[in-house]
């Protein structure tokens, strides 16, 4: 019986400290929290901002605190995040995913990213020339979509690296 008895009050105390990490980790009310990651940096890790604009494949849109409850699949093409303090960072994704949940946090985990002020224009044209001919060369349809995906990326690269 004791056993039962200790098993219990633990499983209690694990429930209760499950409960205060959850409370902390939540953002306050009429904040929003941000985890931004690629595999290659975490720009944001749960930072309270003001607003992120995300490209995604059903149209770009904007976040603020308290947007509804949302997943997104991300288009390549500019983050545009705006601290509370105004200072925007604009940072350039290839693909990933969005998340938006009820308790105003966001997660934006992007297959590739980059700040926009460190992508080379020239060498992003040069991408862009090479995935056209690949594309114009494709053998079969599978290498004639992945070349039609290259040269999607290297176009909004280019975009990016010009604006």
């Amino acid at each position: 019986m004791s056993f039962t008895l200790r098993l219990l009050r633990n499983a209690g105390r694990k429930i209760q400290v499950r409960t205060f990490a959850a409370e902390a980790a939540a953002p306050k009310e009429g904040e929003m929290a941000l985890t931004f990651a690629a595999g290659n940096k975490v720009f944001f890790d749960k930072q309270v901002v003001r607003q992120i604009d995300v490209p995604s494949f059903s149209g770009s849109f904007g976040i603020l605190p308290k947007h509804v409850p949302t997943l997104a699949v991300l288009r390549p093409g500019v983050v545009t995040v705006t601290e509370n303090d105004g200072k925007q960072s604009k940072i350039f994704v290839s693909s990933g995913t969005i998340t938006v949940n009820d308790d105003s946090s966001v997660q934006v985990l992007a297959e590739e990213a980059h700040p926009v002020e460190s992508l080379d224009r020239s060498a992003a044209q040069e991408a862009l020339s090479k995935a056209q001919s690949e594309f114009n060369s494709a053998a079969n349809e599978q290498a004639k979509a992945e070349a039609a995906i290259a040269v999607e990326v290297a176009e909004e690269i280019v975009k990016a690296a010009t604006a």
